[in-house]
């Protein structure tokens, strides 16, 4: 392939990484505006972002089946399509339930985009440009924290939230274009099969975890037959699926994957990634227009400059990669993401715009660090037959940490409101002589409803507080604890892809 058809085949291809990324972020900053549209509580709006990202976790390990079996060109078409048509249904739902339905069609139908990005770019791209490839599709991917808050903002200020779904139309139309005249087709193997069984015991076992730790703060966990059955049926249906791939022929997943160790150690950090990346996104629309009071245009201006850090250090990955050995660029990216969840642990809602968009900065050249090296340690030590399936079994792993990320921080988030809540109400007693000062009983006065209702208030916004830097500090722990995978990474992996100039 020659230089100017791989420019336009990566342009096209890279719009449609950017549309699907984008829909997270775009839709995060708008989760409070749908809230009170379908009337739903801070819990179940949630399932906005996780029904999308369980949706596509399940849809995308069978990526490599279907690009072998109907071709890569096809499925890109159908995926391109079907997500830009169900962005369409997103923006005109009517209810909570309409919404989440239409955002799992929209994850499903999307979910073979990302990882047959990444394939195809590896297969068109030389060794010694792979890094340099994976660092623009790094780009498209973590470009979202910087588009996607900014122009959600815009989008729902000046329009409606239902506009961060009808933008998609026109990218997804010409991504589509694009692929019909660009990228080539490959030759599908019609012979290839799909171990169906190992496929639904997966989902049933993804789907069964996600609604278990969506529902579970709800449900009061497992005091709930609810949560009981739900965690047994993941239990039940991951070990169904764990057999399966070790005992039939044509697993869904091969095993053999997994004796790669890069891929191993690849696949948990960006896991982690996940985990502590798009659960720091969720957390900040409510925290910036709940607790501060920002209007959604500045929430998403002060959540924009995040990404700017992603995408210099991005390129300064794609640079480094090869002349510096990952596990410092690794450690480098861990340590730098871990600072910025400390630092966002005390945060109060006095902290300043400015405060919290440097902050941002360096939580995004964290992820920046991180993003590139990961995905270049994963899949350039899988043989080229083995990419797509790999790249599908990596997309799974981020997008399952993401949903987990997303549940467990808002369960968290719910949980400690309620325990600060109690803790600091417990205090509030006829003895707490500070009550009966006179600058406190006129506002805040036990004795009265008004004043009970004030300081009902005040305790409330405090306990929030406190739950949010409880909830950051699990971020930073949970980063941390990744470190430890540095010394399964091969270090020589990396040496394989240098960075030449472009052409």
């Amino acid at each position: 392939m020659d230089a100017r058809t791989r420019l336009a085949v990566t342009s096209c291809l890279i719009l449609a990484t950017l549309m699907q990324a984008l829909d997270t972020t775009i839709a995060n900053v708008a989760l409070p505006f749908m809230q009170g549209s379908v009337s739903a509580s801070q819990d179940e709006i949630a399932w906005v972002l996780t029904s999308y990202i369980v949706a596509s976790a399940i849809m995308t390990p069978p990526t490599g089946y279907l690009a072998t079996r109907f071709g890569i060109k096809r499925v890109l078409l159908v995926s391109i399509a079907g997500f830009t048509f169900a962005s369409m249904l997103c923006g005109a739902a009517q209810s909570l339930p309409e919404i989440v339905i239409c955002r799992c069609l929209q994850g499903a139908l999307g979910a073979a985009i990302n990882p047959l990005t990444q394939t195809v770019l590896f297969n068109i791209n030389p060794p010694e440009r792979q890094g340099r490839a994976m660092s623009t599709f790094g780009i498209a991917i973590m470009a979202a924290p910087l588009l996607g808050p900014v122009l959600g903002g815009w989008l729902t200020s000046d329009y409606s939230w239902r506009a961060v779904f009808y933008i998609n139309v026109p990218l997804g139309v010409l991504a589509f274009i694009g692929t019909v005249i660009f990228l080539p087709e490959t030759k599908p193997n019609s012979a290839f099969r799909l171990d169906w069984f190992g496929f639904g015991m997966l989902s049933l076992a993804i789907g069964a975890l996600q609604i278990m730790l969506d529902r579970g703060a709800e449900q009061d966990w497992f005091s709930s037959r609810e949560i009981i059955v739900e965690t047994v049926l993941a239990g039940v249906t991951f070990y169904l699926f764990m057999v399966q791939i070790f005992t039939t022929r044509t697993p869904f997943i091969r095993p053999a994957l997994f004796a790669d160790r890069n891929f191993v150690a690849g696949t948990l950090l960006i896991t982690s990634v996940g985990v502590t990346s798009y659960a720091a996104l969720s957390l900040q629309p409510p925290f910036l227009q709940g607790l501060m009071n920002e209007p959604i245009i500045t929430a998403g201006l002060v959540m924009g400059p995040r990404g700017f850090g992603t995408i210099i250090s991005m390129l300064a990955a794609g640079r480094l990669i090869g002349r510096v050995d990952t596990r410092i660029i690794l450690f480098a990216g861990l340590t730098t993401s871990a600072w910025a969840f400390n630092a966002m642990s005390h945060w109060t809602p006095e902290v300043s715009n400015m405060t919290i968009m440097a902050v941002g900065v360096v939580q995004g050249i964290g992820q920046g660090l991180i993003s590139v090296p990961v995905s270049t340690v994963a899949l350039s030590t899988l043989a080229p037959e083995h990419r797509a399936e790999g790249a599908g079994v990596y997309n799974l792993a981020r997008n399952l940490g993401s949903s987990v990320g997303v549940s467990v921080v808002n369960s968290l988030l719910t949980f400690n409101v309620q325990v600060n809540h109690a803790d600091l109400t417990s205090h509030i007693t006829a003895f707490n002589r500070l009550l009966s000062a006179p600058p406190v009983a006129a506002f805040w006065s036990p004795y009265s409803a008004g004043g009970r209702a004030a300081l009902d208030a005040v305790i409330n916004r405090q306990a929030q507080v406190i739950a949010y830097n409880n909830d950051y500090k699990f971020l930073m722990f949970a980063t941390l604890a990744t470190l430890p995978l540095l010394f399964v990474v091969r270090g020589p992996a990396a040496a394989k892809v240098s960075t030449a100039p472009a052409e």
